[in-house]
C-alpha cells in the first residue's frame, strides 16, 4: 500500500526530534500511534535536546514507542 512521507516533531523527556514518518493516505496521526509496534520507524532524524542543541543526525532511527510525549504534524507547527 502507497504512504505519505508526514514530517513530525517528536518530543521525550529529554528529546526534541524533527523527522518523517510513512502514513498510509487518509490516516490520522492518532490512528498511527494507535497501531504502533514497540518501535517506529523514523527517517532524515535530527535529534536535539530541549535547548536546541543538536546531539545527532540520521537517515533512519528506530524509536522506542513508550518513550514519546508528545507528537505532532510539523507542518502545524507555527
Amino acid at each position: 500500500m502507497p504512504t505519505l512521507t508526514t514530517p513530525v516533531i517528536i518530543l521525550t523527556k529529554n528529546l526534541r526530534i524533527e523527522g518523517k514518518i510513512d502514513l498510509i493516505p487518509g490516516a490520522r496521526l492518532t490512528d498511527f500511534m494507535n497501531k504502533a509496534n514497540k518501535f517506529m520507524v523514523v527517517t532524515d532524524a535530527t535529534v536535539s535536546d530541549h535547548n536546541n542543541k543538536e546531539l545527532i543526525k540520521s537517515e533512519f532511527i528506530d524509536l522506542l514507542v513508550e518513550n514519546i510525549e508528545v507528537i505532532l504534524p510539523a507542518e502545524k507547527v507555527l
